[in-house]
C-alpha cells in the first residue's frame, strides 16, 4: 500500500527526443506554487530497476522524498528517470563473469544515449522558473553511482552537491568537478557486486584534488548500502545545506 501510494505521488512523464524517450517520474513539493523557487533533485537507480514500465524506478529511494516529514522539511522536487532496459547511465564496460564485476570506463567516448537524454531532461528543468538554479543535487545507486560520478564529470558547474552510493567511476575525471561539487559517498564494505575499492579510488581522486569529500563505509553492509545511507539522520539536512558555488 505505502508503495502504490508512493508512486501515485510521483507524476509520470517522458521526455520525446530524437527519437527517443526518456520516462520519468517527478514528485512536486506539496502545495507547489509556480511563483515558488525550489531545489531540484535528480535520483539515478541502479541497473535491476531498468525498463520501460515508468515505476520500477521508484523502488529504491522515493520513500526518502514522500516521507511527509522530509517533504516538510525539505520542500524539493525530484526527478526519477528510467534508464531502458538494454542502455546504461555510464559509459562502461561491464563484464559480469566474474563477482565482484569488472568495470571498464569509457568516458571519451561521450555520454550514452540514456545519459545523453538525462542530461537534456536537467537542462530543461533548469530552464523552468520554479527551479533554483543553486539547488540542484545528484544522487544515485549502483549504476547510478557510476552515473552520478559520470553526470558531474559532463556537467561539472551543475550540482550544488551529490550523493554516489555503492557506485564507482573514473578517477582521471574527478578534475572536472572535485572543487565544485561537495560529494558524501556511501559503500558496504562486503559488496561482492560493485567492489567497494572503487568508491576508495573515487575519494582518492578527490582528495587529491584537494576536494574535502565526506565517506561512510559501512562494515555490515553488501551491495545494499543505500538502506542504511538513506536512514542517516544527516542525509538530507546534508545534501540541502549546500548551495552551488559561484
Amino acid at each position: 500500500m505505502a508503495q502504490a501510494q508512493n508512486t501515485s505521488l510521483f507524476k509520470e512523464e517522458k521526455l520525446i527526443g530524437n527519437g527517443d524517450t526518456l520516462l520519468y517520474r517527478v514528485l512536486y513539493p506539496q502545495n507547489f506554487d509556480k511563483n515558488t523557487s525550489y531545489p531540484l533533485v535528480f535520483f539515478l537507480h541502479g541497473a535491476g530497476e531498468r525498463g520501460s514500465d515508468n515505476t520500477k524506478q521508484l523502488t529504491h529511494g522515493s520513500t526518502l522524498f514522500t516521507n511527509e516529514k522530509n517533504r516538510s522539511f525539505f520542500p524539493a522536487i525530484v526527478v526519477m528517470p528510467q534508464c531502458p532496459q538494454d542502455d546504461y547511465w555510464a559509459q562502461v564496460n561491464v563484464d559480469r563473469s566474474n563477482y565482484p564485476i569488472q568495470l571498464d570506463f569509457q568516458f571519451e567516448k561521450g555520454p550514452t544515449k540514456a545519459m545523453g537524454m538525462v542530461i537534456s531532461l536537467l537542462e530543461e528543468f533548469k530552464q523552468k522558473r520554479y527551479v533554483n538554479k543553486h539547488q540542484v543535487y545528484l544522487m544515485g545507486l549502483s549504476m547510478g553511482g557510476m552515473g552520478t560520478y559520470e553526470l558531474l564529470a559532463r556537467k561539472s558547474h551543475t550540482f550544488a552537491a551529490a550523493i554516489p552510493i555503492c557506485g564507482a567511476g573514473d578517477p582521471k575525471q574527478v578534475k572536472n568537478y572535485a572543487l565544485k561539487t561537495p560529494i558524501w559517498a556511501f559503500h558496504g564494505a562486503k559488496d561482492n557486486v560493485v567492489d567497494p575499492l572503487h568508491s576508495f579510488e573515487m575519494v582518492t581522486a578527490l582528495l587529491k584534488e584537494g576536494a574535502f569529500p565526506r565517506f561512510t563505509v559501512y562494515d555490515f553492509a553488501n551491495h545494499n548500502s543505500w538502506d542504511p545511507a538513506f536512514s542517516e539522520p544527516d542525509l538530507l539536512p546534508w545534501l540541502f545545506s549546500h548551495q552551488l558555488k559561484k
